[in-house]
């Protein structure tokens, strides 16, 4: 009795599956997301974040702070002198997107520029894709950051959230100045030490 239940519960399963199998049923599978797709003519590198260039002087860049609403600037308390490079830096504190934001200036001229956003309120992927779209693919990426580049200007977007802005030509002309420096005084040491 128990192998006819069985036999008759495979036999009611077998038939209710051929059934369903006749019919057919249709779906899509739904297309993956793909990445926003680089423009075919991307904008070149920015050397500019809103009003603030690249290039530009102390005063004019204290003026376009204290213009901006996105940045709570103090005037000259968020003013620093570097004496030892000989330059000047400014640390703020940003309102709504920019967390902090940090510039630094030779020679009377900014040469970096630095945000930091708040990652509450907008996301690494978000500044990525609208970069990719405006700018192009970019030019190194690793899972610290994504740089675009010309001969003339570094962006990058590092982890968590910073945005920065590199005037290259003033940045390896310092670097040039920096190892020259370096390699005096290995030489003067080396002077010092023969001299025992």
């Amino acid at each position: 009795m128990m192998k006819s239940r069985a036999f008759f519960l495979f036999f009611a399963f077998f038939s209710l599956v051929m059934a369903f199998a006749q019919e057919t049923v249709e779906y899509t599978i739904p297309e993956p997301v793909k990445p926003p797709l680089a423009p075919e003519n991307p904008e070149e590198v920015p050397r500019q974040f809103r009003k603030i260039a690249l290039g530009m002087a102390l005063d004019e860049l204290k003026t376009a702070l204290i213009g901006d609403s996105l940045f709570s600037f103090r005037g000259d308390r968020d003013v620093s002198f570097l004496p030892i490079r000989e330059e000047t830096m400014i640390e703020t504190t940003g309102l709504s997107f920019v967390r902090r934001a940090y510039f630094q200036l030779t020679g009377g001229a900014l040469y970096i520029m630095a945000f930091a956003l708040d990652t509450r309120q907008i996301d690494h992927y978000s500044v990525f894709t609208s970069f990719i779209k405006k700018y192009g693919e970019p030019v190194s990426l690793s899972p610290a950051e994504a740089v675009w580049e010309s001969e003339e200007t570094r962006v990058s977007i590092e982890r968590p959230l910073t945005v920065k802005y590199i005037d290259k030509t003033v940045f390896n002309r310092l670097l040039e100045e920096s190892k020259a420096s370096d390699s005096l005084e290995m030489l003067r040491r080396e002077n010092f030490l023969a001299d025992f």
